[in-house]
């Protein structure tokens, strides 16, 4: 008989950003599969998701894989919050997705800042002043322009132990500030796997004394702030190929500006400004290759005879991507195509 170490994972009540809660329930002989976790409960007046007098919530196992930081014996198991009677809670974002088919694919672009907890600063700033300006950060080699690879690199290797589908990793445009990518077909699974992925980039940031930062603008001034670009397909826009069938879908989103920004992210007015790539909060734009728009048409699928995906560069980097994805399926969804489809 194998003790084994199930760590289970879910989202909080707080707002206007979750935050991640996690505890471990030893089980003997566990199988791996996430069918085979039992649903278990929480405190949910220590989350903001019950009253003390009813506090009971429930956690129900939605995706498992292996823990690496406990080899062999150990699993990550992604949960839903469910409330005392088994319907979901206000605060599961995963349950309002209406993809029960998975004909879409999502990649998140996931950013975000590497901070030292004792300046309270992006990693590589001086503890007063600024770094030169931005330029050599982006994809940068070398000592004084690519800070905290060592964290970067054990958190690639550790997401690709517990089998999470990376795409690969890059610093990004601000000293300290880098990206991971993750891609799936289906969006619970890849919502499933970015949550994971950040749990595994919190808890390894522990180890280095240092604070992981998913604001989307962590510093004022002329940086650039960090954003979860949400890359998205469904059957449709990968075997259309006709350019008005992806203007139309393009089209379907500017009515609905409101209804994406609420669910993209906190603070996102300080980020989506029209500077640093990014297309103003209350305007909506469109265009092939361009990365001040809203959506970006990548050049990708114009090659490729108008089969592809889209990108929406709104999402910030602490948006919840069960949200942002089935905010992206219900426009999408919306979209009055030419009458030859």
């Amino acid at each position: 008989m194998t003790k084994c170490k199930l760590e289970y994972i879910w989202l909080d009540g707080y707002q206007p950003t979750q935050s991640m809660r996690s505890k471990t329930k030893v089980v003997d002989d566990f199988s791996g599969n996430f069918e085979d976790a039992p649903v278990w409960s929480f405190d949910g007046s220590s989350t903001q998701q019950a009253p003390g007098g009813a506090s009971d919530c429930l956690l129900k196992p939605v995706f498992c894989c292996p823990d690496p930081d406990r080899s062999g014996t150990g699993f990550l198991v992604m949960c839903e919050v469910l409330n005392a009677d088994g319907t979901p809670h206000r605060s599961n974002g995963r349950a309002t997705i209406k993809d029960k088919d998975d004909d879409f694919w999502f990649g998140f672009e996931q950013e975000y800042t590497i901070f030292d907890p004792e300046t309270n600063r992006p990693l590589g700033f001086p503890a007063e002043g600024f770094p030169a300006p931005q330029g050599p950060y982006y994809c940068s080699v070398g000592s004084g322009k690519a800070v905290g690879r060592d964290l970067v690199e054990e958190h690639l290797e550790l997401c690709l132990e517990a089998g999470l589908n990376v795409e690969g990793v890059n610093a990004e445009v601000m000293m300290g500030q880098w990206e991971f990518q993750i891609f799936a077909k289906g969006a619970c699974l890849a919502g499933d796997e970015i949550w994971v992925a950040r749990f595994l980039l919190d808890r390894t940031a522990e180890k280095y004394g240092l604070v992981i930062n998913y604001h989307c603008k962590p510093m004022q001034g002329d940086w650039n702030g960090s954003g979860m670009h949400a890359n998205f397909s469904n059957t449709l826009l990968r075997t259309c190929g006709s350019k008005e069938v992806y203007e139309a879908v393009c089209q379907a989103f500017e009515p609905r500006i409101n209804e994406h920004i609420d669910v993209y992210g906190a603070d996102n007015d300080q980020r989506l400004t029209g500077l640093h790539e990014t297309q103003s909060i209350d305007k909506f734009s469109y265009g092939i290759s361009d990365r001040g728009a809203s959506i970006r048409i990548p050049i990708f699928t114009v090659e490729h005879g108008w089969k592809g995906w889209l990108e929406d560069r709104r999402p910030a980097s602490n948006a919840d991507p069960y949200m942002v994805a089935s905010a992206i399926i219900a426009t999408v969804r919306t979209a009055k195509l030419p009458a030859t489809v």
